[in-house]
């Protein structure tokens, strides 16, 4: 017996398509079961699958900063990546690569 199918067509970043699809591949499933996964959890939940909530902080806002506060906040930064609190760009971008095979 056949099941009939629906297409569903969708847009998203090319970056997030194939971080998306590492992980799948690493996962042994295709985008188009994991895609059937997520709405059939839609389906069964009767809601998304997993919590959505606004931030509990708001983001800093650029314009809305004096020249001191924008100020502080950059030696804040520097002192983070100085004592090892945080990592550089790159090395940040390296790890995430390795952790989705790329």
């Amino acid at each position: 017996m056949s099941v009939k199918t629906s297409n569903i067509m969708t847009r998203v970043e090319p970056i997030i398509k194939e971080q998306a699809e590492a992980v799948l591949s690493q996962l042994g499933i295709s985008m188009s079961t994991a895609m059937s996964i997520y709405l059939r959890q839609i389906a069964l939940q009767r809601k998304i699958p997993f919590e959505m909530a606004l931030p509990t902080t708001q983001p800093i806002s650029f314009p809305s900063l004096s020249d001191d506060d924008f100020n502080a906040l950059m030696d804040k930064a520097v002192e983070s990546y100085a004592s090892g609190k945080c990592i550089g760009v790159e090395e940040f971008r390296k790890e995430r690569q390795k952790e989705i095979g790329l």
